[in-house]
């Protein structure tokens, strides 16, 4: 119980400390004498530490006949290490309140790391642990290989991920992104402990490594502690290089039978990368078409207007190797060709006509406001900080986003849209039991 309460109130205070802590607060750019960068941001006000970071690889690392290995290798580093098994590991975490987590996606494996200051020895120590010194004990692969095989499982069934992945495949065919990041039943199966262990010596390294830290601690503490924990690490990765891609098999629709009675509809095309001079504007743009929720264009016109779902939205996604545009609705069986009619009409319509000044006005309005939002925890801040560096936007892009939002003009949103949704040719993929509206009559 005591162990529980102290894991709440650090999270409460996170919360309270966090909120503030941009606008009083400088980001710190600190070097450590092993020559890792950190980006800190420190608050005082609680004794509490908050670390995010990341390995530049991911699932784009995994050989092309067995994804699934970043992955399984990262839900394993924190199931026993050194001479902890995954039990004792857990409950050195727990009796000290410190929480340690690991995840990978496609471009990167992430962790993070939240402890008390005054455990901050132990929690660093357990972190170096899990990094350099993994157990990958059999009875542990065995048992998160049989999560993920059962996950997998029930996703061969949803809807919706047999909608994305299908989606990924044929946008990004003989590309790491056309894999799915947990792996297919066929190949988690054939994971072994050398892939793992081969996985982790190739891509974690200092050379590929980001960290952001938030929390009560100067500069000098935290760059010991961050060497402690990372300096066994090799200096540099062993990366396959990863061309950089274009969506595939635009234009094309494919329709995957199952028996539920409602489509899942994915959508969508080439976009732009987030180094692009045109990002803002487009991503103004996107919150326009479908981004913005309840104000959205597409919310207006497929659930207001005919009532043809619940939500509908569009994001204009940005992977290291590739920029896309995708949406996604869910709706009636005998309605889902009307849906995509609806939503290419309306893509072709923003393209041509572009947005209302009362549009763009309220557009930009919103993404000001709600940016501080982004920063209302600690962690929140510290993951921030952690894409601002793996996206390279630079130590004072805070200061400068929301003044770059408020400079898009009616004819930068133009520009955005000629290059990205005018003529825009969809991908789209409709898992369910969509039916064609009959065909019209011909007048006699």
């Amino acid at each position: 119980m005591i162990r529980a309460i102290a894991v709440i109130l650090m999270s409460i205070a996170l919360a309270t400390q966090a909120s503030s802590a941009l606008s009083k607060t400088p980001i710190e750019r600190v070097v450590t004498p092993k020559g890792i960068e950190i980006w800190l941001v420190r608050t005082m006000e609680f004794p509490m530490l908050s670390l995010q970071f990341s390995f530049l690889g991911g699932a784009a690392q995994d050989p092309a006949g067995k994804p699934g290995i970043a992955s399984l290798a990262a839900s394993l580093l924190d199931e026993g290490a050194g001479e902890y098994d995954a039990r004792a590991f857990r409950e050195q975490l727990e009796g000290n309140a410190i929480e340690i987590s690991f995840t990978a996606n496609r471009d990167s494996v992430r962790g993070s790391l939240k402890t008390l200051t005054g455990n901050q020895d132990k929690a660093f120590e357990l972190l170096r642990l899990a990094l350099t010194a993994p157990r990958f004990d059999a009875s542990e692969i065995e048992r998160v290989r049989s999560a993920v095989l059962a996950n997998l499982r029930r996703a061969s069934t949803n809807p919706g991920e047999i909608a994305k992945n299908t989606w990924y495949a044929r946008a990004f065919p003989n590309h790491p992104y056309g894999r799915p990041v947990a792996g297919t039943l066929d190949s988690v199966p054939n994971i072994t402990v050398e892939d793992l262990r081969g996985y982790i010596a190739r891509n974690l390294a200092r050379s590929n490594l980001k960290v952001a830290a938030v929390g009560a601690i100067d500069a000098a503490a935290l760059a010991k502690l961050v060497d402690r924990a990372f300096e066994g690490l090799p200096e540099k990765a062993d990366l396959m290089p990863v061309a950089d891609v274009v969506p595939q098999s635009l234009g094309e629709r494919e329709v995957i039978p199952l028996h539920v009675p409602q489509t899942v509809i994915l959508y969508g095309g080439a976009g732009l990368k987030r180094n692009d001079p045109d990002f803002i504007p487009a991503y103004v743009l996107n919150h326009i078409l479908g981004g913005g929720s309840f104000d959205s264009r597409l919310f207006e016109e497929v659930r207001v207007k005919r009532g043809l779902s619940y939500s509908v939205s569009s994001t204009l996604a940005a992977l290291k190797h590739a920029g896309f545009f995708i949406g996604s609705v869910q709706t009636k069986n005998d309605r889902a060709y009307e849906s995509v009619d609806v939503i290419n009409s309306e893509i072709a319509r923003l393209a041509k006509d572009g947005p209302s000044a009362e549009e763009l006005e309220k557009a930009k309005k919103y993404l000001i406001g709600s940016y501080p939002l982004r920063f209302d925890t600690s962690a929140k801040i510290a993951t921030n900080l952690l894409d601002m560096q793996f996206e390279e936007l630079g130590i004072d892009y805070i200061d400068r986003r929301n003044a770059m939002v408020a400079a898009v003009t009616a004819a930068d949103v133009r520009r955005a849209a000629n290059r990205f949704l005018a003529g825009a040719k969809m991908l789209t993929v409709m898992v369910g039991e969509p039916v064609a509206a009959p065909a019209k009559a011909a007048d006699q």
